[in-house]
């Protein structure tokens, strides 16, 4: 199995990585998915691994933080 470091990958395998998984809540997604795709643009880029961005959305889930309008999706 491949690992989702990004010395271990290079820019296109992390764009696979994100691609599927954010087509595993395609189903249930209102159109936010454009929002989530440019919150792991930093991971696609090689500038943040992909446990610091996951950390980040948490923290601010938290504290209460406002983050970015988003529809009726659950996982946004």
């Amino acid at each position: 199995m491949p690992g989702y470091l990004i010395k271990d990958t290079t820019r296109e395998e992390r764009e696979q990585i994100v691609a599927d998984s954010l087509e595993n809540i395609e189903a249930t997604c209102d159109g936010c998915g454009s929002g989530l795709v440019e919150m792991y643009q930093a991971y696609i880029d090689g500038e943040k691994e992909l446990r610091e961005i996951n950390m980040e959305f948490h923290a601010r889930y938290i504290s209460g933080e406002e983050g970015p309008e988003t529809g009726s999706c659950p996982f946004c």
